[in-house]
């Protein structure tokens, strides 16, 4: 699970050295799909994958306010205050927590196991940085690459 947690920091980590060449506009403006603009978006996964592993950690996470974090730079705070946490849940990770049942605390009609939580966090990122990726062509600006090839995460 660590490569893929990797992989999905380091292309996050392109997505915000090509947002720092955007406009503030560019960045909160309201876009057609995903969570409604580049700038929400990129927060809306930095949140989402902290909220997932502090409930895997037993927690019930408050969920930040979107509003608190309309910069680029809030968000890249909020990722730095999130992803130690974050990296020591994912390298602590043994094959004996992959069916230990979770009640999602924020819908506890929800019930899973902790591998399919984690699998989800790493999806649920793909699946954003895609709708990130159709935004961007539509700039005119080429996305990251998504291709696990060549990272060195072998």
């Amino acid at each position: 699970m660590l490569k893929l947690f990797q992989y999905n920091w380091q292309v996050r980590e392109e997505w915000f050295a090509l947002c720092r060449g955007l406009p503030q506009e560019e960045l909160l403006k309201e876009r057609t799909g995903g969570v409604g603009s580049i700038l929400k978006t990129l927060f809306h996964i930095v949140e989402a994958e902290y909220s997932w592993i502090d409930a895997l950690k037993g927690n019930s996470p408050e969920e930040p306010d979107f509003n608190d974090y309309r910069s680029l730079e809030r968000v890249e705070q909020l990722q730095a205050q999130y992803r130690p946490d974050v990296l020591a849940f994912v390298e602590a990770w043994t094959d004996e927590q992959e069916i230990h049942n979770l009640i999602v605390p924020w819908n506890t009609n929800v019930s899973c196991t902790y591998g399919e939580v984690m699998r989800h966090v790493i999806a649920h990122e793909i699946h954003h940085v895609g709708q990130l990726s159709v935004w961007s062509r539509e700039l005119g600006i080429k996305p990251p690459s998504a291709n696990f090839v060549g990272r060195g995460l072998a």
